[in-house]
């Protein structure tokens, strides 16, 4: 039954010129709920995509581009990417590919489909967190190939990730990145720099990575021996009892050749898979040989520098010239505007240079990361880049801009300084790093602004301060104590002298730490362009909403119900839930990937999935500094299946854990991480060949902690459910993707929550969570599109539901929305009392849960035109589907 605060609001009827929609009853006329049976796309889109591009590229690559522009898409601020953009009207390159780049470059519209080019400075999270998803988003417009530029052995992330990151109609591939191997297109040329930590790997070190790689070899071997049926309580207890044992850091103790995205396509599970859901194609595995090389790799820390010029432009041709020579009009012209000479008919040769201005010379930036003091040395003595100094003979041979993505504590380093200093006082220098503070996004806040006049509580206003706001758009930029512009915001050296103070303030005032959407322009060469940085404008965002016709008398009543249904309620502080993603598949503007946080006290709290960004959502919530204590006190991390858009930002959640805990004073503390027991292939692959991430975590396989066949030791288990502030935590197989589990949390204080991963309905879920407080339940599509549910092995609103009923759930909470539902799903009639829609950045109490539906009929003036939108095209559906049936 709805709820009775939508009484009043039933009669309203939104009318548009195009269509009219009436609430009511959440539907359309009748014969409209039919699904529509067939909704895959064009499968020729891609192919076609990738001819028109080749086509486009052969024609343009005749030429150097007359405009090419440098932009920042992430800065590097706590919890964003770090990712530089340079295009031009022919090509686009990617300079770092941090996670939550693709998000960025969805909001911001900044068009990939000519993206061909990916340079990586280091081989770290940082740097290429984002490449799987933004592979993934260039891969649907159509780019036919990717090249990976930077240290020996990145494009093995993308066979460790293959089984959840599916390149089908894309090939990635790997450059060459040695000295004197340079890249060259119509644009640039690219001169590879590396830097090393150590100038070789003496013998001692080799024979260091023969032992650690016959170690991993041995832990493989063991680890496999135990994963099987017959393995001994007390062994699976020994294992887990070390925080970072050897044997959990190698991809081969779970070799994984499943195939996770088997059940959404007939078509390639019959061309790719088995019966019994395992790939029996691209079954490629990384190699001994290959390990060891990336283990070497490893040990070397290689990090890549780039020194980029712009190729030289031909000279324009001056027609005034021409007319004198007596040149007639007509192909001779383009022959000379193209280089060539030309011969008059009374035999004179004139050449190019007589009749064409100076070539333009293009323009060096250089691209340098020094992660750490031990990379110093060899930035120092790098003559690859020395020659671009301000001692240079050659004028045009000085460094226009220099971006440095060196973190800021190297950045204040004497020697780094001094470096800097030997270039040129007319180069230019951008900091990619953590002293910015801007995210990067508008959406976010933008709908936080919005939702926050409907329960200031349940949609706090975002703790990041780090973009510009103004109060109109037109009036000048309003700065507080916490929107310092970045030019006031820098630790600046401590120094005695005044005198050398002021020199040392002025000298960091120079330098461009950027917001999103800074632009750089290399050619024309007219440099720094801050105009379309992102700046928040609350104040109009807030204004638009109120001017909704009916929103102020409908929040008004809202608060009153409120206040009267509060009165007659008890509200512990804890557990507490906090929704950073409700997105399914892919991040959108406002709807991030799945990302649940359950705070059970003040100390500590669980994560429930980790899609990528979650880390960044994080910061963006609480604001830096708070969100350290956040971060630091997550005591377990809880992935319900191993596709990517539910796990993904584990690594940076984890290397995000460590450096809070190291900057609040804490020890290192593994947390629990409970997760299909197959994530060990991917985690121990990145551990060995990348970064050590394994000492961060304590895996328990959820398929130990099964509600029917509960194999962890009860004693292992009573430890952990103490850490954690639970009475029971137990998990079931889904029906989704192999290796699918939802799972029930119990707290202290007798609170049981169930979480449904991503699944159809199902039997095994409704008894794990039978009388559960709160089902959070996936509800992916709406009513209409159940058949396309069921390819997708996803659930519609209504069968979400259904399962919190039959559960006897007190309180549903739906989540996990396709992105085709940016801000609202469609309601039905099934939306009762007792179910909540959940947001990202929505956080409220366990016992608030009551007031959610109260929300509705405000939420649906909010967002009317969304609605309208979604139930015009409801409508077609079923037009459509109509008229099939009756051929």
């Amino acid at each position: 039954m709805l709820p009775t605060t939508l009484t009043v609001f039933r009669a309203r009827t939104i009318v548009r010129s195009r269509i009219t929609v009436s609430f009511p009853h959440y539907n359309l006329q009748s014969g409209y709920q039919t699904a529509s049976k067939n909704m895959p796309k064009d499968p020729n889109h891609v192919a076609d995509a990738q001819r028109q591009r080749q086509k486009i590229k052969e024609r343009n690559n005749k030429y150097a581009p007359a405009k090419v522009t440098l932009q920042v898409l992430g800065t590097g601020a706590e919890g964003a990417p770090r990712s530089l953009y340079i295009f031009s009207d022919q090509s686009r390159y990617l300079f770092n590919c941090g996670e939550g780049t693709q998000r960025l470059a969805h909001e911001h519209k900044a068009k990939l489909a000519k993206l061909e080019h990916v340079f990586i400075t280091q081989a770290s999270w940082k740097n290429m967190g984002g490449l799987p998803g933004t592979a993934l988003t260039i891969q649907d417009v159509g780019v036919p190939e990717i090249t990976l530029h930077g240290p020996t052995g990145l494009e093995e992330l993308f066979r460790a990730t293959r089984r959840f990151v599916v390149m089908k109609n894309m090939r990635v591939k790997m450059a060459e990145c040695q000295e004197g191997h340079d890249f060259e297109d119509n644009v640039m040329t690219v001169k590879y720099v590396p830097l090393l930590r150590v100038p070789t790997i003496t013998e001692h070190d080799s024979l260091e990575v023969e032992s650690e790689m016959d170690k991993v070899t041995q832990a493989g071997s063991s680890i496999a021996t135990m994963s099987v049926g017959t393995t001994t309580r007390d062994s699976r207890k020994r294992r887990r009892s070390s925080s970072c044992a050897s044997s959990l850091r190698t991809s081969s103790a779970y070799e994984d050749d499943t195939d996770y995205y088997s059940h959404e396509s007939k078509r390639r599970r019959s061309r790719s898979c088995t019966a019994s859901g395992k790939r029996v194609v691209d079954t490629t595995v990384i190699t001994e040989s290959m390990k060891k090389v990336l283990l070497e790799q490893k040990k070397r820390g290689t990090v890549m520098c780039y020194v980029c010029r712009l190729k030289a432009r031909p000279g324009t041709l001056n027609l005034g010239k021409c007319v004198q020579l007596n040149i007639p009009a007509g192909p001779k012209l383009g022959d000379l505007k193209n280089g060539k000479s030309i011969t008059l008919s009374d035999g004179t040769v004139i050449t190019p240079e007589q009749v064409c201005e100076p070539e333009e010379p293009g323009p060096i930036f250089i691209f340098v990361d020094v992660p750490t003091e031990e990379y110093l040395d060899a930035l120092i003595a790098s003559e690859a880049i020395n020659q671009h100094k301000q001692l240079t003979a050659v004028e045009d041979n000085l460094a226009y801009l220099v971006v440095h993505f060196t973190p800021w504590d190297i950045v204040q380093h004497p020697r780094y300084q001094s470096w800097i200093d030997t270039f040129s006082p007319s180069t230019h220098h951008i900091f990619i790093n953590e002293k910015n503070t801007c995210m990067g996004s508008i959406a976010v806040h933008r709908i936080q602004y919005k939702l926050n006049l409907l329960n200031k509580d349940f949609f706090p206003l975002l703790g990041d301060r780090g973009t510009e706001r103004q109060l109109k758009s037109s009036s000048p930029a309003v700065k507080t104590d916490e929107d310092l512009t970045t030019e006031t915001n820098f630790d600046y050296p401590n120094t005695s002298c005044g005198t050398t103070e002021h020199i040392i303030r002025e000298k960091y005032a120079s330098y461009i730490q950027p917001g999103t959407f800074y632009n750089f322009h290399l050619r024309p060469r007219t440099g720094k362009d801050s105009t379309s940085e992102i700046k928040l404008v609350p104040s109009e965002y807030i204004d638009e909403t109120f001017a909704l016709d009916g929103f102020c008398d409908e929040v008004q009543k809202l608060r009153i119900e409120i206040l009267n249904k509060c009165k007659h309620m008890t509200i512990r502080p804890y557990p507490k839930i906090l929704f950073l993603g409700t997105g399914s598949c892919i991040p959108n503007k406002t709807r991030n990937t799945s990302g649940i946080m359950l705070f059970t006290n003040e100390e500590s709290n669980i994560l429930i999935d980790c899609g990528e960004g979650t880390y960044g959502q994080t910061i963006r919530f609480f604001g830096d500094k708070r969100a350290l204590k956040v971060v630091a006190n997550t005591d377990a991390i809880y992935i319900s299946h191993l596709h990517a858009d539910h796990h993904i930002g584990l690594i940076g959640y984890l290397q995000g854990r460590r450096r809070a805990r190291s900057l609040l004073g804490l020890p290192e503390k593994p947390c629990y991480l409970l997760a299909p027991k197959q994530i060990q292939s991917w985690l121990g692959f990145y551990d060995l060949c990348f970064e050590d991430i394994c000492r961060d975590y304590q895996l328990v396989a959820n398929g130990d902690l099964l509600l029917d066949n509960e194999l962890i030791d009860a004693e292992e288990k009573a430890d952990i459910c103490k850490a954690l502030h639970l009475t029971s935590v137990n998990t079931c197989m889904v029906k989704h993707c192999p290796n699918a589990f939802g799972v029930a949390f119990k707290h202290e204080n007798g609170f049981k929550l169930t979480y449904s991963g991503d699944t159809m309905p199902s039997e095994n879920l409704i008894q794990l969570g039978m009388d559960s407080d709160l089902l959070i339940h996936e509800a992916t599509m709406e009513d209409e599109l159940a058949s396309e549910a069921v390819v997708k092995m996803h659930s519609t609103t209504s069968q979400a539901i259904r399962v919190g009923q039959r559960m006897n759930a007190r309180n549903i909470l739906l989540t996990h929305f396709s992105q085709r539902y940016a801000k609202l799903p469609r309601f039905n009639k099934n939306f009762a009392e007792n179910v909540g829609i959940a947001f990202d950045n929505m956080m409220l109490a366990a016992d608030e849960l009551p007031l959610l539906p109260l929300l509705y009929p405000s939420l649906m003036i909010m967002f009317a035109d969304h609605y309208e939108d979604m139930e015009f095209k409801a409508m077609k559906r079923a037009k459509r589907e109509e008229r099939k049936k009756s051929l």
